[in-house]
């Protein structure tokens, strides 16, 4: 019995002992573990704070650098390009050809500067600053139009080689097939989707043949895509016709004339930017519903760079037919 007695008064020191080193272990490690996610989260929290800092900082001089390029340009560019460029055309346009000629020379440049991949928003700035909003208009118009069918009907005679040249870019290939798709008023859709966006429309133009796009659909929606970009170049092309006037002397602006051309140019800015953003998101909206569409339904809609689309596209209500 004693040496029982002694070994139960051994046993419960050695269990408060364990009970003092549990209960500093837990003092000393387990109650650390809060202050050390404390220091994380507010280390985190300094690396944002520093981050968004730089950022700010990073913004405000590009901010200034823009600036003074702005105020360089406006000083000494603007003069140059009014001198050395603006006022040889304006002479050239008054003194080289009469109006009729001069636009069937515009027409046949936006005409055939898209199947050359030459950008024509100077001649679309000439017939605005040359003809203003009435004939200005119609003349982009039509060689816009004829811009976009001389490429397609182009195409359409190298729609196998332009296929084997879409599939080095496979993600622009998946876009461009969203064109083809759907019904008439779908395939209306994007075309003009395309058009606003800033998806180089030259390229479109010739890619589009791989697709199952049927002809008028495709020149519907580019005249409709084309309208809002018309309309933004006819009056930023009026608006330098008048800064150039200005410049010459020729022509001195009231204080009214000012504020509406201010507001003006800042108008058509955000209408272009905003334009652009819909145009972007939209397509972007068509993208996401059409992975979706192909999550759901396995290899349906699956854009296969191997092989073309059976149906060819129609011009006129002709399927052309190739060897």
């Amino acid at each position: 019995m004693p040496d029982s007695a002694e070994d139960l008064e051994k046993q419960s020191a050695n269990r408060g002992s364990q009970v003092r080193e549990d209960s500093e272990y837990v003092r000393l490690v387990i109650s650390n573990e809060p202050r050390i996610a404390e220091a994380d989260i507010s280390q985190l929290q300094s690396e944002t704070k520093n981050k968004l800092l730089i950022w700010w900082v990073k913004a405000i001089i590009w901010c200034f650098i823009t600036i003074i390029i702005l105020l360089i340009f406006l000083k000494w560019g603007v003069p140059f390009l009014f001198e050395k460029v603006l006022f040889p055309i304006l002479k050239w346009e008054a003194t080289a050809f009469g109006r009729p000629v001069l636009a069937l020379v515009l027409v046949t440049s936006l005409a055939l500067f898209p199947v050359f991949f030459i950008p024509s928003g100077p001649s679309m700035w000439l017939a605005g600053m040359i003809f203003g909003y009435g004939l200005g208009f119609v003349i982009i118009m039509v060689g816009t139009t004829i811009g976009m069918i001389l490429p397609y009907l182009i195409g359409l005679l190298f729609r196998d080689r332009i296929h084997q040249w879409l599939k080095r870019w496979p993600q622009k290939a998946a876009m461009i097939r969203l064109a083809g798709e759907g019904s008439w008023f779908h395939q209306f859709r994007v075309v003009a989707l395309f058009r606003v966006s800033p998806f180089p429309y030259t390229i479109f133009n010739y890619a589009v043949v791989v697709t199952s796009m049927r002809f008028w659909p495709y020149l519907w929606g580019s005249i409709a895509g084309m309208v809002p970009e018309a309309f933004i170049y006819i009056y930023s092309g009026r608006l330098i016709r008048t800064l150039a006037d200005v410049q010459s002397g020729n022509y001195h602006m009231t204080l009214v004339e000012i504020i509406y051309n201010v507001i003006s140019f800042i108008v058509a800015i955000i209408t272009t930017v905003a334009f652009t953003i819909y145009a972007k998101r939209a397509l972007k909206e068509l993208e996401d519903a059409e992975t979706s569409g192909d999550a759901s339904g396995p290899g349906h809609g699956k854009f296969e760079m191997d092989q073309l689309p059976l149906e060819r596209p129609k011009v006129l209500g002709f399927s052309p037919s190739f060897s």
